[in-house]
């Protein structure tokens, strides 16, 4: 076999889409007779600074030989984006079975999710191991094409997305669809689709907002109920389609963490207490401080504005919860994408009332506890009183609106609490 690893053709302004291009490379393969196994979509590190949209990479794994799939990948590459500054499309083609690379390869891979890749470390591996690669103009797309080609061995948890794509003619132009029909084939195929549309906020997650080639990507566990949800979708006619295998959805760029312990521009799963009441700022950000059970470290956290409705689980939160929280640390905050609550403070002290008369007592004074005027009755201090708490334990999410392509849906299931999707 053959491994087609491509990254970083697409523009924010400009358009295009590095599924696209894999998907012409994968159609010119099969055209010609051979034989495409799968095309996997790979999402590396969100918090990559030269990201262009999703920071996706492509892998095609096929049964042509390395020198015709370099070929063929080549005449499609053409279709990039470099006009922009931030487009430098990346090729690695690799020959043998994509779960026979290099551990190192793999590693790489893996690291792609969490780390910081260098453009010469891609090259110099690309080398070592005697794979063809090319690179335009600084060759930065070679960091993903890598890391997409040691994907299949480096991670085991698969997703899929069915990607409907665009009549070139219509690119850049505004997309005609029934979003009734959307709303309705997503609830049908609901939960084995998902993160196709928000209900609450109408908004359809599936269809992007900028000039590239797809009309919508369907996502979800089961290939045939994406394919099922797309085919139920009404509007503009369909130019092309395919189902790519996928790390969406699948947290794979969560690192376990320990407070005191977090490098920026990584994403973390860490545990801490609530060490400060929320705060809502200018722009509707709500921020609370999360710290070490020793207090020794802590973080600020935050819930940002189009995270929408989660921000209410956010400002539920009293000092003394116990969390676990998942999210990518930038300048200092980390960014949640969903909490955990282990435990609820459910206590607050108030000023303690009178056993004689029932009325609320009257401090006695600095450090001389409360007393009742009336009845001459005194107490301490003040007294722990049961609240009622609105949140329960176990997981809340970002609505689907705001969702991280990579970040792990509730619905998929496998949490170790109890979990409340956001639909």
């Amino acid at each position: 076999m053959t491994v087609i690893g491509l990254d970083d053709t697409d523009s924010r302004e400009r358009g295009m889409c590095t599924t696209y291009v894999a998907n012409r490379v994968a159609d010119r393969i099969e055209e010609s007779g051979g034989h495409v196994e799968r095309v996997l979509l790979v999402r590396l590190n969100p918090a990559v600074e030269y990201k262009t949209r999703g920071n996706a990479a492509l892998a095609v794994h096929c049964d042509v030989d390395p020198e015709a799939a370099e070929t063929v990948a080549r005449e499609e590459l053409a279709a990039a984006e470099t006009d922009d500054p931030n487009t430098n499309p990346g090729l690695v083609v690799a020959p043998g079975a994509p779960d026979a690379v290099p551990d190192r390869v793999a590693a790489f891979a893996r690291d792609a999710l969490r780390e910081i890749h260098a453009i010469d470390d891609a090259v110099a591996l690309a080398e070592d191991c005697g794979y063809r690669h090319v690179g335009w103009k600084n060759a930065r797309g070679t960091i993903g094409a890598l890391a997409a080609v040691g994907a299949w061995a480096a991670f085991d948890d698969w997703t899929y997305e069915h990607i409907s794509y665009r009549r070139p003619d219509r690119w850049g132009t505004e997309r005609d669809l029934d979003y009734d029909s959307l709303f309705a084939a997503a609830d049908e195929h609901y939960p084995d689709a998902w993160d196709t549309v928000d209900r609450v906020e109408d908004e359809a997650v599936c269809v992007p907002h900028t000039p590239c080639p797809i009309l919508h990507g369907i996502r979800g566990d089961d290939p045939a109920a994406c394919r099922g949800l797309a085919d139920a979708v009404g509007g503009e006619p369909v130019y092309d389609t395919r189902t790519f295998v996928t790390n969406q959805g699948t947290d794979a760029h969560l690192a376990p963490g320990r407070l005191g312990d977090l490098d920026a521009d990584r994403a973390y799963r860490v545990s801490g207490t609530v060490a400060s009441p929320p705060e809502t700022r200018r722009g509707g950000h709500v921020f609370f401080d999360l710290a070490a059970t020793d207090g020794e470290a802590s973080i600020q956290c935050a819930a940002f504005e189009p995270t929408k409705r989660f921000r209410d689980r956010v400002r539920g939160l009293r000092e003394g919860d116990r969390l676990t929280v998942c999210g990518e640390v930038s300048d200092g905050t980390l960014k949640l994408e969903k909490v955990a609550v282990r435990a609820l403070n459910r206590t607050v002290r108030e000023t303690p009332d009178c056993p004689d008369c029932g009325r609320t007592m009257k401090s006695a004074g600095r450090d001389q506890g409360y007393r009742c005027r009336d009845c001459g009755t005194d107490a301490d201090g003040k007294v722990p009183v049961e609240v009622t708490r609105d949140l329960e334990l176990g997981w809340y999410e970002v609505p689907p609106c705001a969702r991280r392509h990579v970040a792990k849906p509730l619905v998929r299931g496998g949490f170790d609490a109890p979990t409340h999707p956001e639909r």
